[in-house]
């Protein structure tokens, strides 16, 4: 089943554009935070403005590259609902099993320094802890069942959060 470009933006404005976009923007807004942002009178530093703009174009990419090798290589979507047919384990994908939410959390982590909002950096953890959580009990569960062997191989040699200097090649045995 290859998932066609509507599903795609679907995901991407139910997850992604909520937890980067909304959700911080509400936050912003509640601590009035954004004041200055709408003013142009923001008091961020250059140094805050760079480094956050560099975390969120570094991120950015990284989600970018991410969704497209699950479109092209595994026939699917970031979204649950409709996930990858096949286990993707190329690209970044060889360095480390969760480079798509390394890549939102590198936007949040940018949003929060480029804004030097406290409420967007606990979002930031919030968002961590839940995903760890979500990866270990209802994720990689997910994972052994549709792809058993092949993802349990993945799973004993990439790490989940920390990328690997070398890729991971898979060995035939």
């Amino acid at each position: 089943m290859k998932s066609g470009i509507l599903s795609h933006i679907v995901a991407v404005l139910m997850l992604p554009f909520t937890g980067l976009v909304i959700i911080p923007a509400l936050m912003l807004y509640l601590t009035n935070d954004m004041d200055g942002v709408w003013a142009w009178e923001y008091p961020a530093t250059a140094p805050g403005i760079t480094a956050g703009a560099f975390l969120t174009v570094i991120g950015l990419y990284l989600l970018i590259s991410t969704i497209r090798l699950f479109a092209v290589v595994g026939k699917g979507t970031l979204a649950p609902w409709e996930p990858p047919q096949e286990l993707v384990v190329t690209g970044i994908y060889r360095r480390v099993r969760n480079p798509k939410i390394s890549g939102v959390l590198i936007v949040l982590l940018g949003e929060a320094v480029l804004f030097s909002s406290v409420a967007v950096s606990i979002w930031f953890a919030l968002f961590f802890v839940g995903n760890i959580i979500y990866f270990r009990f209802c994720e990689e569960p997910d994972l052994v069942e549709r792809f058993g062997d092949e993802y349990i191989e993945y799973r004993r040699n990439v790490p989940g959060w920390v990328p690997m200097v070398k890729p991971w090649t898979k060995t035939d045995r």
